[in-house]
């Protein structure tokens, strides 16, 4: 069983949406910057269709590559 206090700190987590935002904006950025950096492509869905997107055109927020 989940602890109270366990509980009440993951709703007051869940309460701040912009933290939660932010912590996903960054690490897909993370993400997308190791795929970029190793050579990889990664995938996307564009017009109701998965594209893969080349390293050299992976875009990352916030850098100049």
């Amino acid at each position: 069983m989940i602890d109270k206090v366990v509980k009440d700190k993951i709703s007051e987590i869940f309460e701040d949406k912009g933290k939660i935002t932010r912590a996903l904006s960054s690490a897909v950025n993370k993400a997308l910057l190791q795929h970029k950096t190793a050579g990889n492509p990664v995938a996307s869905w564009e017009d109701g269709k998965i594209v893969w997107i080349q390293p050299d055109d992976i875009p990352i927020e916030g850098a100049n590559l």
